[in-house]
Order: C-alpha cells, then structure tokens, then sequence
C-alpha cells in the first residue's frame, strides 16, 4: 500500500518488491520442510508500509543439499519484471544472490521447524531482516521484512503467499 500522498519511483518499488522475495527464502535442509513448493503472493492479503505492492510475485523453493535454492518472479506495480535467485545453507555464513538491486549476499538461520531468519547486506552493511513463517498445513507462508533498504528507506512489509 502506498502512503498517501508519497510518490515511490520504479527503483523503490522494485526494490520494495524484491524484499519479499528474498524474505521467503527458508531453510530447506530437511525435504519435508513446508515451504518446500511454489508459491503465489496473495497481493489482498499482503500489506506494504512503502510502495505498491507487486502485480503478481511467484517463489519456487528447492531442496538443495542441506541448503535451499529460491527462485523469485516479480511483476512490479508499473509492469516491469525482476528475477532474483540464490542457494544458501542456515550456517551463518553470507552466500551470494543474483538479480536484486538491494542485496547481494543472504544469511539465514533456522527458528524452528516452521521459522526462518534472513539477513540480507549490500557491499557489506545489513539492509533488511526477514522472517519466514510457514503454516503448520503446509498451504500459506508468511514473510514479513523489516530494516532499512540500500537507499535508506525504512521497510515494513507482510508478504502472504498461497502454495500452488
């Protein structure tokens, strides 16, 4: 949701609409991981403090070794496309990621069966924290980011994603 009166420009709103990507990438260790799947953004159910949320996003979660492998699909609000990408272990230790404007390395940890952290930094300075919340049915994922973009921008946002 756009606050009212704010302009946001194509920049912003990719990179507003990246964060949800990136938050969803899970701890995929285990193959009975729930978010584990493909996934489709709920844009009614979502909320987003700065800018408009995307069009449409998909997220395709993979089994990794003890990693995880996220590939993202983004529409933005004014119809342009992002693809970001990027295996990663829950070690702690940062792994590159490809395709986003905001971050270029990920770390994650694992909370629980069901929780996972993401920490993101560009050029070395931490951005924006995620936290990955699937649903004990296995049928909806919940990321909600939190920090400061690489341009400084506060985010706050609640991504809500339907398994397909």
């Amino acid at each position: 949701m756009n606050p009212i009166g704010k302009e946001k420009t194509h920049a912003n709103q990719s990179a507003n609409n990246s964060f949800c990507a990136r938050g969803a990438s899970a701890t995929l260790w285990a193959a009975d991981d729930p978010a584990i799947g493909s996934w489709k953004l709920n844009v009614a159910k979502s909320k987003y403090s700065t800018g408009q949320a995307p069009k449409s996003q998909t997220l395709k979660i993979e089994a990794a070794g003890d990693g995880l492998k996220l590939t993202a699909d983004v529409v933005n609000a004014d119809g342009t496309t992002q693809h970001l990408t990027y295996t990663a272990k829950p070690d702690g230790k940062e792994y590159p990621v490809a395709g986003d404007p905001d971050r270029d390395t990920t770390t994650m940890k694992q909370v629980d069966a069901y929780t996972t952290e993401v920490m993101g930094k560009k050029a070395g300075k931490p951005t924006v924290n995620f936290r990955r919340v699937a649903s004990k049915d296995g049928k909806t994922l919940m990321v909600t980011g939190t920090g400061t973009d690489a341009k400084g921008q506060k985010v706050n946002t609640v991504a809500v994603y339907d398994k397909q």
